[in-house]
């Protein structure tokens, strides 16, 4: 188609304590983002629309790639793959750090492995995203210690409605919790004390994609008495006060009592699955809550949690409920406010679809894990164009053989040339970005006084490429003045219109290729004739990755 337009127990005591007692909790955390602040140390900050990283000091764009399961587990490994890293681009890696490894022995912790792999990241010259593998990866319980797997007792797992067991930790159990916080805060711990002075380590996600399998909640004895109680009052007020604003998704769910504020969860919200899950969710959240808010009292890094999203449209359960999805935005918000960004995990084609759903609600777009593919580059360029995403980071990145040679690479290329322009214009309305395919050909940008009309360059028929085998194309546009552009990507041509009435033609004033080199541009060939087609368009084919600058101008 075409587009014209562009204690530790659950309920917690954080929650449930008066206001002195939450003052009193919350101080050590205060006091240290306090001081973390004023030193200068990673944190989220505003500009304008857009939310940023700051890292030392300064905005910083994380030109991502997350490793696969297994790879930080030996340090001899990682030590082969830093090159690999290097050559696509990158300038931050996104490791898990493994429960099991770190708190082999109960209450003795070895952090041997991250530290090496911390140290080969600073001599490399690049940063470090660490994913806690702690109490949940992919919904199942696998890094948690093998003390804590065996002792069932101790530790429970959640259950079936027919009483049956799984590798799930329940997150109805405060021992389950207090082990989880505990190893966690020892890890936050060591980190300030090795790296709060090179701030190599620039953001936390924890856990890894929670959700419930293969039914919507889990029917340990904790888990149904609190189903059958009361819906929690934290949650109530925060729907009542936000009534307004919540995700139409919760909001319709919501309205089939009447919209009551008080009651149990199926009085309040209906007897049906949907209900089971958003149950789920809140004590999902509050675990993930307490785990974030004890590791922040440690050293308070901004903390993500990611999902996997449930693009089959399946039923709860049989995707995993729960989790930090889009219908559940306002579940997570309000029940783990220490978590400072919710995001999408991707392993399906539906980018643009699940990435207008998780800036809803204010929420900063992070996409920490995407399938490695050729899309990525141009995917990329239109996150951080568009939707101002913090950062990019396809999964399993030291898979490649040819890394050059990957879109991503080229794609970070642009973005690392372009990084002090795009962090100087995100959040300013004066940047764009576009991706367009085989269903999409081309959409239109209004910036300033002008109509950018972008289509795919296949739509030239020049390339001889037939339609089936398009590759994604996608680009970045910043307008640097008021009749100047930077425009960069791959695969688009640009024809401009104004919305000025008085000189109602556009021509192209000025066209040049060229790189930036540390934030100077460098100009290249001085492009017309041929190149515009003779001044009407701008483009970049389908098989370059370029840059380059604009002037226009109007007249009669």
């Amino acid at each position: 188609m075409e587009q014209t337009r562009s204690s530790f127990a659950p309920g917690h005591v954080v929650l449930r304590a008066g206001i002195f007692t939450l003052l009193i909790l919350l101080l050590p955390f205060l006091t240290c983002s306090a001081q973390q602040h004023a030193a200068g140390l990673p944190q989220l900050k505003k500009q304008g629309t857009a939310t940023q990283l700051i890292v030392k000091g300064a905005p910083f764009l994380v030109l991502g790639g997350e490793l696969g399961n297994s790879s930080a587990s030996s340090i001899e490994y990682m030590t082969d793959i830093w090159g690999t890293l290097k050559k696509m681009q990158l300038n931050t890696v996104l490791t898990p750090v493994y429960w099991e490894l770190i708190e082999p022995v109960e209450n003795k912790f070895d952090f041997s492995v991250i530290d090496k792999i911390i140290y080969q990241a600073r001599s490399n010259n690049m940063h470090l995203v660490l994913l806690w593998f702690g109490a949940w990866k992919n919904s199942v319980s696998c890094y948690a210690p093998a003390w804590v797997k065996k002792d069932q007792q101790r530790f429970p797992r959640a259950l079936r409605s027919d009483g049956s067991g799984q590798e799930i930790l329940s997150a109805f159990s405060s021992n389950n919790l207090a082990a989880d916080v505990k190893a966690f805060k020892a890890l936050m711990r060591h980190i300030r004390e090795i790296d709060a002075a090179y701030s190599t380590v620039i953001m936390v996600q924890v856990e890894n994609e929670i959700g419930m399998l293969p039914e919507p909640r889990e029917h340990t004895p904790a888990a149904n008495t609190a189903y059958s109680g009361q819906v929690p009052a934290a949650l109530m007020d925060y729907l009542v006060k936000h009534k307004d604003s919540i995700v139409p998704e919760l909001k319709a769910h919501w309205s089939y009592s009447g919209y009551r504020t008080s009651g149990t969860w199926e009085q309040v919200f209906g007897k049906r699955m949907a209900t089971e899950e958003l149950f789920q969710a809140w004590y999902y959240a509050q675990y993930a809550n307490t785990v974030a808010h004890e590791g922040k009292a440690e050293y308070a890094l901004p903390m993500f949690v990611n999902c996997a999203l449930n693009h089959r449209n399946v039923d709860p359960g049989v995707y995993p409920s729960g989790g930090p999805l889009p219908h559940l935005l306002d579940i997570w918000q309000a029940g783990a406010p220490a978590i400072d960004i919710l995001s999408p995990d991707f392993y399906n084609p539906r980018f643009r679809y699940y990435n207008d759903l998780y800036i809803r609600r204010n929420n900063p777009l992070f996409i920490p894990e995407i399938r490695f593919e050729p899309s990525d580059g141009a995917k990329a360029l239109y996150a951080v164009g568009h939707y101002q995403a913090i950062g990019f980071s396809p999964f399993s990145i030291e898979s490649t053989k040819k890394p050059e040679e990957e879109t991503v690479a080229k794609s970070y290329d642009l973005l690392r040339q372009l990084a002090p322009a795009i962090l100087s214009y995100q959040g300013t309305g004066r940047m764009e970005g576009v991706l367009l395919d085989t269903t999409m050909l081309r959409t239109e940008i209004t910036s300033g006084d002008y109509i950018l009309s972008v289509a795919h360059d296949g739509t030239l028929g020049w390339s001889g490429v037939p339609r089936e085998k398009w590759p994604e194309a996608g680009g970045i546009i910043i307008r640097t003045g008021d009749d100047e552009f930077i425009v960069a990507g791959t695969g688009i041509v640009i024809t401009a219109a104004t919305t000025d009435t008085t000189a109602p033609f556009v021509g192209i004033l000025s066209a040049e290729e060229g790189v930036y080199n540390n934030g100077k541009w460098v100009p290249g060939r001085r492009l017309n004739g041929d190149q515009t087609h003779q001044g009407r368009h701008i483009r970049i084919a389908m098989e370059d990755w370029g840059i380059q600058r604009v002037k226009l101008y109007r007249y009669k």
